[in-house]
């Protein structure tokens, strides 16, 4: 079921349109945030920190002393994995060592299946070149150079999506191309990747020291999945309350459990920020005022939003952090530190396990599946004619006319493979190498299933926008929140209101791109309006 999950069916950004980019990502200087790598994966140009490249220069000449001098360095001096124990013959810069080097490349690049999307390749691209950039590698600094180069002129190496427990694979088939070899996608034309680089006029030469070993030996691939992921699980998230607050408005509930004296109670970060939001977008709205005492109470779905989508939130945050210290970390086996003797440190260390990233999208993937959970329960009760006193399926002519009924069914479809896609990875540990790699992450199998549960994740959603946006119509006129008002009209600017001539496939897909492009995901009704214009 995983063979496709990051290709065709969820694309994000691709390099089409590079040129029309505007922004400029500096690495090396300052800590890059999940939202940097998101733009260097759509395309943003890449410009390398002048004292990055000069940290990159000094410990590379430290490594090559300290070499000289006899001291063992993994994946220098030994092979790698289970053959530590075997030494690398031959002088620094030697035939022997980039024959090492390039053999290990290639020998690691065994990811199979589809390739994935450029956007995501870009994004590992992005974060091989930040951990680099640090000067704990011993890379020279033409080579942090190199990959901003690549970045810059569309040169995207093809990367097979499956095949990583963790690490190695998809940086192998990027240092691949980095030094002359593998395949790369060039100005719309898949090439050997030597030609790529030609024809973008960028060098090939390599690798030297431990080059190879250095671009393939971090948690590159985990972290751009997750900094990836975050950016859509936002969109999700932001979307997600926007539909609910129209579904309580059109299922005339009431706001008492999402007001302030009830979140003092239970001051969760999270759930006090979605109830403010919520009430925020529901400013000004006529049907919640007239309704206020409509009920006593109001079904889970509709009470419990702060509740849910804010521990949703929460996770979100959490994520966010273990994330951008991923982003800006050193997780490469060994690092190097500067001593004053001008020779380095050798740290050999277990920092490229993607325990931290791997177990948090496991968590964050069952956090959206949660709010999936509850979108279905919403749109549903806006269909069934008993809850929600609304024309059965929101049909407009009646009769046998079935309206809206098969959305809650496809929703519940995707609810399916969405429950499928929330079970964890981090904990299918297996044994490797010949025992010496006994405790694996998948970190790379939870980031590419989280990506397919938040494509499956926008749709529902989508749904229940056409749905919350079907039942208001029934309310009108009348005045709706600030928010969901503009979020309604957000949605009829594409979208007519559902009548038996109309392809309901066209509509979820104008739906899914309001929830994917971020419209519905502002702060406040007021930025709302701005994104309308």
């Amino acid at each position: 079921m995983l063979s496709h999950l990051l290709t065709s069916e969820t694309k994000g950004s691709d390099t089409k349109g590079m040129e029309e980019m505007n922004e400029t990502i500096t690495i090396g200087a300052t800590p890059l945030s999940h939202q940097a790598i998101v733009s260097i994966a759509a395309g943003a140009t890449v410009d390398v920190d002048r004292a990055a490249l000069a940290r990159c220069a000094a410990t590379y000449t430290a490594v090559e002393e300290t070499h000289r001098g006899g001291a063992p360095i993994y994946g220098l001096t030994t092979g790698v994995g289970d053959l530590y124990k075997e030494s690398v013959e031959g002088p620094v810069g030697g035939a022997a060592h980039a024959d090492t080097q390039l053999a290990m490349l290639r020998g690691h690049a065994t990811g199979v299946g589809a390739p994935y999307d450029d956007d995501v390749v870009r994004a590992v691209m992005a974060c091989v070149a930040t951990a680099l950039a640090q000067g704990r590698s011993a890379v020279r600094a033409t080579l942090v150079e190199r990959l901003a180069a690549m970045l810059n002129r569309g040169v995207t190496p093809l990367v097979p999506a499956q095949g990583s427990v963790g690490y190695l694979t998809a940086p192998s088939h990027i240092a691949l191309v980095a030094f002359g070899g593998g395949r790369a996608r060039y100005d719309g034309t898949v090439l050997p990747g030597g030609e790529a680089m030609r024809r973008a006029g960028i060098a090939t030469d390599g690798p030297v020291l431990r080059e190879g070993h250095a671009m393939i030996s971090g948690t590159y691939e985990i972290t751009a999945l997750a900094a990836l992921a975050l950016d859509r699980t936002a969109k999700v998230l932001d979307a997600a309350d926007v539909t609910a607050a129209m579904c309580l408005e059109a299922l005339r509930g009431n706001t008492r459990g999402w007001e302030p004296p009830v979140q003092r109670l239970r001051p969760q970060p999270g759930q006090v920020r979605t109830a403010a939001r919520l009430m925020s977008l529901l400013e000004g709205s006529e049907p919640i005022a007239a309704n206020r005492h409509h009920r006593l109470q109001d079904a889970l779905s509709l009470r419990c939003v702060p509740q849910v989508h804010g521990a949703a939130r929460d996770t979100f945050d959490f994520v966010g952090r273990t994330v951008a210290i991923e982003i800006n970390a050193v997780t490469d086996n060994p690092a190097f530190v500067l001593r004053d003797d001008g020779l380095v440190e050798v740290l050999a260390n277990g920092n490229g396990h993607g325990a931290a990233c791997g177990q948090a999208l496991d968590y964050l993937a069952i956090s959206v599946a949660t709010v999936a959970n509850m979108s279905h329960a919403r749109l549903d009760r806006l269909n069934n004619a008993s809850l929600s006193g609304l024309p059965p399926f929101l049909s407009r002519r009646g009769g046998a006319e079935s309206g809206l009924m098969v959305l809650p069914v496809t929703a519940a479809a995707l609810l399916g493979e969405i429950r499928q896609l929330a079970g964890p990875s981090s904990v299918h540990s297996m044994v490797s190498v010949a025992g010496q790699e006994d405790h694996i992450s998948q970190g790379v199998n939870a980031g590419r299933k989280l990506l397919a549960l938040l494509d499956r994740a926008a749709s529902v959603v989508a749904i229940e926008l056409l749905c919350a946006a079907q039942a208001l119509d029934f309310r009108l006129p009348t005045v709706l929140g600030h928010g969901t008002g503009l979020a309604h009209r957000a949605l009829r600017s594409t979208v007519e209101p559902y009548e038996s001539q109309t392809d309901l496939g066209d509509q979820i897909e104008a739906a899914r791109r309001l929830v994917l492009t971020g419209t519905l995901g502002t702060d406040t009704p007021r930025t709302l309006a701005e994104a309308l214009r």
